[in-house]
């Protein structure tokens, strides 16, 4: 087998599967370094990534010694948080600082920013005196603010310099920088001025002045800005990087659109878990209780708010006695409510995200809303009075009831539908997430005004 191995073509292994995690995982029982380090080698750190994370601890440790600094970097970088944190844990901190020496500083900072307090000083102590300093600084900023995520190292000339004097500098750190997109152009102040593209670099003569090339209308950030509107600024304005500046406009870092796509999948998942009631911690605890505890409170929250629902129908005990046939019709009312309810707020918490709407302009998506919900609710009670005739007897279903039905389920839709558009407008307002607002708490509200609205009708109407 480990001839066979070592013979695979990159190409091949582009593509992680449970073949080739296998065939991985018996070279390291074998204890076979120079095939694995010679498969290692013709691969991407990403791709190295995605195999150790679906290695146990141990071999997943084994794999990882084998990668020189460079790549163990890279690869540590890309590495699911909790397995990383249990590498880490089992490296010494030279070892470490060897390996955070090879990485970006914004890279290098989210490395030490996640070991434990006493190790976290020994490595930066360890490191070079500059690159320490430099981490230190980014380490003061919130994790997920635009100081968090930028990398301090960019090229840059003064305003008095000339084209030539710019691509010597591009030259000069050409190995040391992975991306370069643009040259930063600084006053003496170290004050942000301007940028310059490469093209311009390529296309005017070298003794040409920088300035006379540079862009001088800058779209540029302060490191407290959050991380989820640097995104949205670079999506807009389809940016590369973007310059990070005090408020002075001296220059500290700069944000490049690969920070930008991790930022974009982080805040994503963390929607996602919002959506579903769960913290913001991530669920890759090995811990059974400690996921039990994250998972638990929002359950506890729909479970009482789900006894409600009981409550309500033990109220109306002697309409539903009277009228066994409405009880078939809770489920349909209950969901279809609570999905289009759901829909809203998801559409809602997405606009409000990715700041298509402003809060001043919510009257009219809210209008927008209430006839999308009025044409849905039109449509749907249509087709459920259709089904009503075809699939029940009229001496089961009589054309009274189903009026009635059809006009609870035109109501719960509109109702739901505006709720679910205006709670993440109103926590919006209040400077809460709104993404929170498709949580179990309101769809088990939706149940019960639901349920309200349902039996109510059945009861005023037909008794």
């Amino acid at each position: 087998m480990s001839e066979k191995i070592d013979k695979i073509d990159v190409r091949d292994v582009i593509q992680v599967d449970s073949e080739l995690i296998e065939n991985i995982s018996t070279l390291i029982e074998n204890q076979a370094k120079e095939s694995l380090m010679n498969i290692f080698a013709n691969l991407h750190p990403a791709d190295i990534a995605e195999i150790i994370n679906n290695l146990n601890i141990e071999k997943a440790s084994f794999a990882f010694e084998l990668l020189d600094n460079e790549t163990a970097g890279e690869v540590l970088i890309e590495l699911d948080e909790n397995l990383r944190e249990k590498l880490l844990k089992r490296i010494d901190a030279e070892t470490i600082s060897d390996i955070v020496e090879e990485l970006d500083t914004d890279d290098a900072t989210d490395i030490v920013s996640e070991l434990p307090e006493e190790l976290a000083d020994a490595v930066l102590e360890k490191l070079d005196r500059e690159e320490s300093e430099d981490v230190k600084k980014l380490l003061e900023y919130p994790e997920d603010s635009a100081g968090g995520i930028m990398n301090s190292d960019f090229v840059y000339v003064y305003e008095d310099n000339t084209i030539k004097g710019a691509i010597k500098e591009i030259r000069k750190h050409a190995e040391e920088f992975e991306h370069i997109y643009h040259i930063y152009v600084l006053n003496h102040s170290d004050q942000l001025v301007g940028i310059v593209y490469l093209k311009s670099l390529l296309t005017n003569p070298l003794r040409q002045k920088i300035t006379s090339v540079m862009e001088e209308d800058l779209i540029y950030v302060n490191p407290n800005t959050d991380q989820e509107e640097v995104a949205a600024l670079m999506d807009k304005y389809d940016l590369v990087a973007i310059p990070v500046v005090d408020s002075n406009k001296v220059m500290l870092g700069r944000i490049t659109i690969d920070d930008v796509v991790d930022v974009i999948n982080e805040e994503a998942s963390e929607d996602i878990q919002k959506i579903v009631g769960l913290s913001e911690e991530q669920e890759s605890s090995d811990s059974v209780f400690r996921i039990s505890r994250i998972r638990l409170p929002w359950l506890i929250i729909g479970l009482v708010l789900e006894v409600l629902n009981a409550l309500i129908l033990s109220n109306y005990e002697a309409s539903l006695t009277q009228i066994l046939v409405a009880t078939f019709f809770m489920p349909i009312v209950m969901a279809v409510g609570g999905s289009s309810g759901t829909q809203s707020a998801i559409v809602m918490v997405r606009s409000l995200g990715s700041k298509e709407i402003w809060l001043k302009e919510v009257a009219k998506k809210l209008g927008k809303e209430l006839f999308v919900s009025l044409i849905n609710g039109i449509v749907l009670s249509s087709i459920l009075f259709s089904l009503v005739f075809l699939f029940f007897s009229q001496e089961t279903v009589t054309i009274s009831f189903t009026l009635i039905l059809c006009l609870s389920l035109q109501i719960i839709i509109l109702f739901s539908t505006m709720m679910g558009a205006a709670i993440p407008i109103v926590l919006k307002k209040m400077g809460l997430d709104p993404a929170i607002a498709t949580g179990p708490f309101v769809t088990s509200s939706n149940d019960i005004i639901g349920l309200l609205i349902y039996l109510s009708l059945v009861t005023w109407f037909m008794l």
